[in-house]
């Protein structure tokens, strides 16, 4: 593991203790969901993701009032053309979509996900 990933993996322990306010609203209702599995502050490479659905390479930022920045909307763009390139997607999601919307986000997210597995044929 080269030691960006590791100092990576560190902060990622401290920050599942410290989530926003949004990130918990959502955390409360993606770690419910059933047949799929999503982990809160997971580390990808020298970043950590908000949320990550390994299973389907699928990655969920939360972005507050601080990504409005020139400075920050250039730092996302970069991180996201990163963790492209590792074969993750990406899905960004305001704090104000969260707490306004918080229905059509958890659907935008859950249309990002595979369908369930088919459990065979039904019985005679």
């Amino acid at each position: 593991m080269r030691d960006d990933e590791g100092r990576a993996r560190r902060f990622a322990r401290q920050l599942r203790r410290q989530l926003t306010d949004a990130e918990v609203i959502l955390w409360s209702r993606l770690r419910h969901w059933p047949l799929v599995k999503i982990r809160r502050q997971h580390p990808v490479g020298i970043y950590i993701a908000d949320f990550a659905c390994v299973a389907a390479r699928l990655i969920i930022e939360v972005d507050g009032a601080t990504h409005g920045s020139d400075a920050e909307i250039a730092h996302d763009l970069a991180r996201t053309r990163y963790l492209e390139q590792r074969g993750w997607r990406v899905f960004r999601v305001t704090n104000d979509a969260i707490y306004k919307n918080l229905d059509d986000t958890l659907s935008a997210i859950a249309s990002l996900l595979p369908p369930p597995p088919l459990r065979g044929p039904p019985p005679p």
